[in-house]
């Protein structure tokens, strides 16, 4: 069901595993946050600010093609990239497979354990807040079919 998911954490795992250090991890988290597209001003609104991260961030999600689409701005260079980890992974999926498939990954490359708590505790609501948009734009999108 969602095997593009799947598919998509063994690509990133590949490009972790190839990392020689852990500080070439760190660098590779780093280079992906440098690589984000700015949001929008029109984006970074409260609403869109991602709560439990140490950095501000803001998670911009929308429809496209019964795909949902994340994009991501951070003041923190390291949240930015771990916000890209989920962004590589999740983005592009349908609202099912975001959250339904789980990011095991991220604990099989060990990115959580090596994290601070405040940093890990901030992976996780990205995570958690990519699920609830994504809950909440399959909502949205149901109630649109009832009412036509």
């Amino acid at each position: 069901m969602f095997e593009s998911c799947l598919e998509k954490q063994n690509i990133v795992k590949q490009i972790f595993n190839a990392c020689p250090t852990e500080e070439a991890k760190y660098q590779k988290i780093i280079d992906w946050g440098r690589e984000l597209p700015k949001l929008k001003p029109i984006d970074k609104v409260p609403t869109n600010i991602v709560k439990g991260c140490q950095s501000t961030m803001y998670l911009h999600s929308f429809w496209t093609n019964d795909t949902i689409i994340f994009e991501v701005e951070s003041d923190a260079l390291i949240s930015a990239g771990l916000a890209a980890i989920l962004i590589k992974v999740y983005s592009g999926e349908t609202p099912e497979t975001i959250l339904k498939c789980p990011p095991t990954f991220l604990e099989e490359l060990g990115i959580s354990a090596s994290l601070t708590p405040n940093r890990a505790n901030g992976l996780y609501s990205i995570h958690l807040r990519m699920k609830q948009d994504a809950l909440k734009l399959l909502m949205e999108k149901e109630m649109k079919k009832k009412s036509s």
